[in-house]
């Protein structure tokens, strides 16, 4: 299966895991993809994470799923891709989107690698919105 959009597929891949109950997922490894996780992890949005370079072609992340203990709903409440292939959503440093007042985070592409909006702020440079995570 041949995917157009990575980053689509890896957000859908969680979200569809959440939906079911899953405690943990298997996404087809890529380096965008790795720095996605880390963001995750850092984040508090996910348990923990392996990288698994031995299966299939490029290997595989193994995300083990965040879920609140009291009412067992998923810590990631919404996962929203913005830029998609066919059509491209770059800001510029000032510009950049608060998602809910500063409670969620927008995943940024930028020319020192993949970052939070956050950090894109404060090192003052500008991207393309890969997604919004709340």
């Amino acid at each position: 299966m041949i995917v157009t959009d990575p980053i689509a597929d890896f957000l859908t891949r969680i979200r569809n895991a959440q939906q079911a109950g899953h405690k943990v997922v298997e996404i087809p490894s890529s380096n965008e993809k790795k720095a996605l996780t880390e963001i995750l992890y850092t984040n508090g949005y996910i348990l923990k994470y392996k990288f698994d370079d031995e299966v299939g072609h490029n290997g595989v992340i193994k995300i083990a799923l965040k879920y609140d203990l009291a009412t067992r709903k998923p810590i990631i409440r919404k996962l929203e891709r913005i830029s998609r292939p066919g059509l491209r959503q770059y800001r510029k440093a000032n510009e950049l989107p608060k998602v809910i007042n500063g409670l969620g985070i927008a995943i940024i592409s930028t020319s020192k690698g993949i970052m939070t909006d956050k950090q894109a702020r404060e090192e003052h440079i500008g991207g393309e919105v890969l997604c919004y995570i709340y």
